[in-house]
């Protein structure tokens, strides 16, 4: 079997004013997303994400050019090798660019998609898993910077809905931050799980200040206070308290992933599978992760795909963490792409795999040609 063709397909939709969520990296105005279609010589399709950089317009491009260029009349299932190529062909000589790891991200994607298509077997037994019940929380454009009683209200919401954690936006000021915590901690109580992300903007200081009240209302995780590359300043914030740092979701590859977990600054590891080289570097970073005994708690990107893709791969791995269940009020990427969602929730705030080939979801083009690229950013 060939790789006959690449071709990207960038989508988007507007988020209207009353949708709209306020964090850390601004207030969003629209979702995007790119998709990446693979064909073959024998007549399989794969599809997989890749996720949009704030430039889904350039990601594009780029898959439908160089990374073509690359890969096709290779063997998609030969999904080692056409890592390989694409790391010696345009990491090594280009350096790890952004763009780079996100195309080869959705490709590897949907690579996989044609393995199993190939094969007949669901994607976790594929990856050498089983279905098996994960446990999920309550994130994605959510529980941002609302009043307090209001965010607490929406996060009672989650709770009646079956989720046995939740994931708050900080990343506002101190004082604030603390508050909205507070608020959330006295109406969902004691046993539900309490996870915050700063969206990489808190400073040194911000997180020493925050540090102890997270502390005192049991916060499970303070992810990304800081950029990816700004790994001083982890290391300051580890030693600033005893709430546990997260990341992983804006590192790239093994590369970037083996210096984070070595460094013993961060306790859960983050690899979005969009964004880190896929599955095929997924794996490997989870192997990573394992040998020093640390879970992977993926980020979830826009898309039906990826989201059903990050279930299948959690099932195989022997050091899954949370699932992040994307409960944005409005997305149709996760709705109305597929014929069913990516995942449903069960009265113990676990989700799980769908049985048949590959994800078990159906992709509606019709859809994707109803929601052509946005050009502008997506938040402001």
């Amino acid at each position: 079997m060939k790789i006959t063709d690449i071709q990207a397909v960038p989508i988007s939709f507007p988020v209207p004013p009353e949708k709209s969520v306020r964090l850390g990296i601004g207030r969003s105005v629209k979702r995007d997303a790119v998709l990446v279609r693979v064909r073959t010589d024998e007549g399989l399709v794969g599809w997989g994400e890749s996720h949009h950089g704030r430039c889904p317009g350039a990601i594009a491009r780029l898959l439908d050019t160089t990374i073509r260029e690359l890969v096709v009349g290779m063997d998609p299932l030969d999904v080692v090798g056409v890592t390989a190529r694409i790391l010696k062909m345009q990491f090594a000589s280009h350096g790890m660019g952004a763009a780079a790891a996100l195309a080869l991200s959705g490709l590897d994607l949907a690579l996989w998609d044609i393995r199993s298509q190939a094969t007949g077997w669901p994607l976790y037994r594929l990856l050498g898993g089983t279905a098996r019940p994960i446990k999920a929380y309550a994130g994605g454009i959510s529980l941002g910077w609302q009043d307090p009683a209001q965010l607490a209200q929406e996060a009672l919401g989650f709770v009646e809905q079956g989720y046995r954690a939740l994931k708050l936006r900080v990343g506002d000021t101190p004082a604030r931050d603390i508050a909205r915590v507070k608020a959330v901690r006295s109406a969902v109580g004691d046993d539900i799980d309490i996870l915050v992300d700063a969206n990489t903007s808190y400073s040194i200081d911000d997180v020493r200040r925050v540090m102890p009240a997270y502390e005192e209302q049991n916060v499970g995780w303070l992810e990304e206070p800081f950029p990816a590359h700004d790994a001083q300043a982890y290391m300051r914030a580890a030693r600033s308290g005893r709430v546990p740092l997260a990341a992983g979701e804006n590192h790239y590859t093994r590369y970037e992933f083996a210096p984070l977990v070595a460094s013993g600054d961060v306790s859960f590891i983050q690899p979005d599978l969009s964004k880190c080289g896929g599955i095929t570097e997924g794996m490997r970073i989870a192997a990573l992760a394992a040998a020093a005994k640390l879970s992977i708690n993926p980020h979830t990107s826009a898309t039906a795909i990826n989201m059903a893709t990050t279930l299948h791969y959690l099932c195989a791995l022997d050091n899954p963490g949370y699932f992040e269940a994307d409960v944005t009020s409005l997305n149709p990427f996760r709705d109305e792409m597929m014929d069913k969602p990516p995942y449903v929730l069960d009265k113990d705030g676990t989700v799980g795999p769908y049985e048949g080939t590959g994800l078990g979801l159906k992709i509606d083009e019709k859809f994707l040609a109803a929601h052509p690229l946005i050009e502008g950013p997506c938040y402001v």
